[in-house]
């Protein structure tokens, strides 16, 4: 079998010796018939990088989107260790939730459609979210975007290009500097390197990297692709059919995987 994997931290008492950032108990979410989520539980410690697998209708998508505030659950609790939150985030109203991510979560999603204005200019896009949070001066603005560009290593001489104009690895970037532009305590990443080069995933994971290094960012990472997983994860949930089958310290699950469907997939893998 493969060597370990050598991700960020790996240091998971240490992460566990604080109190959770992020705290999701008895998620459940049906579509019809369709069970999406299924009394599903999720922790996430600061400065920890959590990740998510399973194949597609696995509903770690399903989860991230609840993680953002996008969707409800039918029954489940939701709280995050941020300033101004307390009780369950899923009784929060529309207006609230939408002031709570702007401010405190940060996501990049796999279509950047969904998460970019194409039209406006990438710059533009960045500043969107700092008006949203309330700042309204103009250089500043500009300043706060240049720099979430730069720490996502986007090229600064097309700072006002636009999105539509640019290759699939720097609509991430631009993604990503929104997604940082205030510094939030978590960061949800839902399968950002889907679709692109393989050398620009590598690219993309690099920067991933640097950032949870440099700045401690919490992160929870969707992917069905183990090999990101592996790269960039401390802990992993494995999903199926909307439940969590496994979880545990990235090294354990890949080297010591116990459940069937998990050790199916690390073996397809190697």
């Amino acid at each position: 079998m493969d060597a370990p994997a050598q991700g960020p931290t790996r240091d998971l008492p240490r992460l566990m010796s604080a109190a959770p950032i992020l705290s999701m108990t008895g998620i459940n979410r049906r579509f019809g018939t369709v069970v999406a989520l299924q009394d599903v539980s999720a922790t996430v410690y600061p400065g920890e990088v959590l990740g998510i697998v399973g194949e597609s209708g696995s509903g770690k998508s399903t989860l991230l989107r609840m993680m953002n505030l996008e969707d409800s659950p039918d029954s489940g609790d939701y709280r995050l260790a941020i300033p101004g939150s307390a009780g369950n985030l899923f009784d929060l109203d529309r207006y609230a939730r939408r002031m709570l991510c702007a401010r405190h979560i940060g996501i990049v999603y796999q279509n950047p459609h969904l998460g970019l204005l194409m039209e406006n200019s990438s710059s533009g896009n960045v500043a969107e979210r700092l008006l949203i949070a309330g700042e309204r001066r103009f250089s500043v603005l500009r300043s706060r975007a240049r720099e979430a560009l730069d720490a996502s290593e986007f090229p600064l001489e097309r700072m006002d290009a636009r999105p539509v104009e640019l290759s699939g690895g720097m609509q991430q970037r631009v993604q990503l500097a929104k997604a940082i532009a205030l510094e939030p305590a978590l960061l949800l990443l839902d399968e950002p390197t889907t679709g692109l080069d393989v050398s620009v995933q590598a690219l993309v994971l690099d920067t991933l990297k640097r950032l949870q290094r440099d700045r401690a960012i919490t992160m929870v990472l969707v992917s069905h692709d183990l090999g990101v997983i592996r790269t960039m994860a401390d802990r992993v949930m494995v999903m199926r059919k909307g439940r969590v089958v496994e979880e545990g310290l990235a090294d354990q699950i890949f080297q010591d995987p116990q459940h069937p469907y998990t050790q199916a997939l690390v073996h397809a893998k190697l």
